[in-house]
């Protein structure tokens, strides 16, 4: 049996160790988080890496065969400094960048994440790369995270900033931050007819599957 651990930084990541049990019944999910500490989205490199290593480290100890980073902030910041010494392979999730790249039509996207995300040399990697040719609308929601992990979701500033990146034109929307697929629902209700929405859970669960 594949044993696969999930990690996030707070509630975001239950839905994807959800989506992985859904997709995978055979396959045993432990899923631990960092609520102590959370948010991450405004966390320097450095304090990521000290508060994840031990998680990381606990998740392998528990016999994991492999490791989903269920966090684009740690994905896009310390992902290689992890790798070289947690002993399980790891699989980052990051913004869909480039799969929004491919499906625009109107030459614009919109990433929603977290300040740090969006600040790291990875992310910046992925727009230079894929988005070069592309305008990329970058969206404050930086208390979005908070938001969830507190259950008060500000519904009219959600829809304010998803009707502001529809209105420049954005016609895919990348929900880069697992928090945010919890309110995914009212985004794409947002965004009806006019903005694709997507999120990298399918994506991470085809990667599972093929192990």
């Amino acid at each position: 049996m594949l044993k696969i651990g999930v990690f996030d930084s707070g509630v975001g990541g239950l839905s994807v160790a959800h989506a992985i049990q859904v997709a995978m019944p055979d396959a045993e999910v432990l899923f631990m988080n960092d609520t102590d500490n959370v948010p991450y989205g405004t966390k320097s490199p450095k304090q990521l890496f000290n508060l994840v290593q031990p998680i990381l480290n606990a998740l392998s100890d528990e016999g994991c065969d492999v490791i989903v980073i269920a966090c684009n902030t740690v994905s896009t910041t310390i992902i290689d400094q992890l790798k070289p010494v947690i002993k399980t392979p790891l699989i980052p999730m990051e913004p869909m960048v480039q799969a929004a790249a491919k499906l625009t039509k109107s030459g614009v996207i919109a990433v929603c994440a977290t300040p740090t995300t969006l600040a790291s040399r990875r992310y910046e990697w992925l727009k230079n790369n894929y988005a070069s040719k592309i305008q990329v609308l970058e969206p404050n929601c930086s208390d979005w995270s908070s938001m969830i992990e507190n259950d008060k979701i500000d519904r009219q500033q959600i829809t304010d900033r998803i009707e502001a990146v529809c209105q420049r034109g954005a016609d895919v929307i990348v929900l880069g931050c697992t928090h945010y697929h919890w309110i995914e629902n009212l985004i794409i209700d947002l965004a009806h007819g006019r903005a694709q929405v997507l999120q990298p859970e399918q994506s991470v669960i085809k990667q599972l599957q093929q192990l």
